[in-house]
């Protein structure tokens, strides 16, 4: 008679340990550009309020091409994690998404190509090429070793959206990749 391993239950045990749980997938941030204040939310309740969250210096908006320093609005999923960061810790978002895509292509600013990578990353839960004349490398991240009385000014981001860094380590216990992201 063959044993059964414990490994599995104990690989379990581990990640269910308290602290090291999978961030909820009911889980989604409402971050406002008015208010300046991002909501940890799950479905319609707010867990947290994380307050003056900081914008790109030309506030937020349409975003037109690479380096207008302006804030992307729109519905966004973390696309990746970087707990190495300058910033300490950045969210990337799966900016630019289809619709941003669409307005491009109608306007002329990138080609069909472009745009099918865009549409091609959305459709399979990929992050969107992040070279393109629209941009890229948007996320969330706190400060690294930047001044806090310059954040607590005015807008410096050249589009991200940056938190103490005390509050991304808080808002890092309740996300993960694919952490849906409304910007408005």
């Amino acid at each position: 008679m063959r044993k059964k391993s414990l490994l599995p239950t104990l690989l379990l045990s581990f990640y269910l340990a308290p602290g090291l749980a999978a961030a909820d997938p009911d889980v989604w941030l409402l971050i406002d550009t008015q208010t300046r204040n991002l909501e940890i939310k799950k479905g319609d309740e707010t867990l947290e309020v994380l307050d003056h969250v900081v914008i790109g210096r030309k506030g937020a908006g349409t975003k037109e091409h690479r380096g207008d320093d302006i804030t992307p609005l729109g519905s966004y999923r973390i696309g990746w994690i970087n707990d190495k960061s300058s910033f300490r810790k950045f969210f990337g978002l799966t900016y630019p998404n289809l619709e941003h895509a669409e307005k491009a292509l109608q306007q002329g600013k990138i080609n069909r190509d472009v745009y099918d990578a865009i549409a091609w990353a959305e459709q399979s839960g990929q992050v969107p090429p992040q070279n393109t004349d629209l941009g890229g490398q948007i996320g969330i991240h706190g400060l690294g070793s930047g001044s806090l009385s310059v954040h607590e000014v005015f807008d410096w981001t050249h589009g991200c959206i940056a938190l103490t860094n005390d509050q991304i380590d808080r808002l890092s216990q309740y996300v993960e990749k694919g952490t849906l992201v409304t910007v408005k």
